[in-house]
């Protein structure tokens, strides 16, 4: 069921008093369900996380953008690469990754400045994630 206005997920109300129906599958959680999974293949990636945000902590910056922390990750596991294989980090992630370590680290809370998800509004697209398999697929690797 739509909200008609926003397409927000809504649950549907019960039919019988006190029952309970779980919501809709929102993209928040699909993408939420994704960076988990990748979180674990990756432990190095969290590690990095951490690393390059303390460092610029450690700089004096009061806040500090996920983007260029993401971005940096991604030039030290290409440059420390094999120049074979290629490291992918999914921009989707990133959110996930700031509020997991102002959550981590409470006293930094807010050192990257979030907004509202909107994922939470939308409904999952249950489609599997984009992988670097589906452009060498449509001949463009």
């Amino acid at each position: 069921m739509n909200n008609n206005y926003t397409n927000t997920p809504v649950a549907d109300k019960p039919r019988v008093s006190g029952s309970f129906i779980p919501r809709a599958l929102t993209r928040e959680d699909e993408i939420r369900q994704q960076v988990t999974e990748y979180h674990s293949k990756h432990p190095e990636v969290w590690d990095l996380f951490c690393e390059f945000t303390f460092q610029m902590i450690g700089k004096g910056y009061a806040h500090y953008s996920v983007n260029a922390i993401f971005e940096r990750i991604r030039w030290e596991m290409d440059a420390g690469g094999d120049g074979i294989h290629t490291f992918k980090l999914n921009n989707n992630y990133r959110a996930f990754y700031a509020r997991r370590f102002m959550r981590a680290y409470p006293k930094h809370d807010g050192f990257f400045r979030t907004r509202e998800q909107l994922s939470k509004k939308q409904f999952a697209t249950r489609l599997p994630e984009i992988t670097p398999t589906h452009y060498q697929e449509e001949g463009r690797a």
